[in-house]
């Protein structure tokens, strides 16, 4: 489920660039993240803009945080935060009208806003592990996950030339002054685990292994020891 907020109000533009992970793109679907002061992340979403307001799709389960916090930033800024009322639907086949083209990555096909939710029968999680996306409860974790080990910059959710928001400090540090050691990777799996399966290897702890599909999977892991053989519960794990 997703809601889509609507921000109004003179002062929207700077108030949401000043928070977020990436600009609000002047046409078409971006992607961005909020994080915490100390770099973490607590939404990943959409957003656009039409000629008086800003529209931003959060999964549901992060929604109420995210409006707290958005609203906690606003101050005296002249913005109004509301749910908009507006439904999403998506699909990978022909795009209807109005549909925008997914910004992390061309395969994830389109999404489209208005009355009624729908999908076309993709499957999401297939499409998710073949181009290294994570979702929010699942790979991505709040108050957890650095957005750069979660591949944003690759999908276009992280802008580096804006300027600051919130957690930018500490991005910019991973992204210039440090090599990362762990990071959201696509592995094969020789049978289907629980999603959360600690990951090992020679007997060390490796990562954690999430959603699998069609004999591969997405795996958070020390990439110093994803070189060779691993395991999870009982599934062989290799990186693909």
């Amino acid at each position: 489920m997703r809601t889509v907020f609507k921000i109004t109000g003179a002062d929207r533009l700077k108030f949401l660039h000043g928070l977020v992970s990436n600009d609000v793109p002047e046409q078409g679907l971006g992607y961005a993240a909020l994080l915490s002061p100390q770099g973490k992340y607590l939404a990943d979403f959409f957003q656009w803009q039409e000629a008086d307001a800003i529209f931003v799709d959060v999964a549901t389960e992060l929604a109420a945080d995210l409006g707290r916090r958005l609203s906690m930033y606003k101050l005296r800024s002249d913005v109004a935060i509301t749910d908009s009322g507006l439904c999403m639907s998506r699909g990978t086949g022909p795009a209807p009208d109005g549909a925008m083209t997914d910004p992390r990555d061309p395969g994830l096909g389109w999404r489209l806003y208005g009355t009624q939710d729908g999908d076309d029968g993709t499957d999401w999680d297939q499409l998710r592990v073949t181009h290294v996306v994570p979702e929010s409860g699942i790979e991505l974790v709040v108050g957890d996950s650095y957005i750069l080990e979660m591949g944003f910059e690759r999908l276009h959710g992280v802008d580096f030339r804006k300027g600051c928001f919130v957690g930018q400090e500490i991005v910019a540090r991973m992204k210039h002054k440090t090599e990362l050691k762990k990071g959201l990777m696509q592995v094969t799996v020789s049978q289907d685990v629980p999603i959360g399966t600690p990951i090992t290897s020679e007997g060390k702890p490796a990562g954690t292994l999430f959603t699998q599909s069609g004999g591969k999977g997405l795996a958070y892991l020390r990439f110093d020891r994803a070189n060779g053989p691993m395991q999870a519960a009982g599934a062989e794990v290799a990186a693909a």
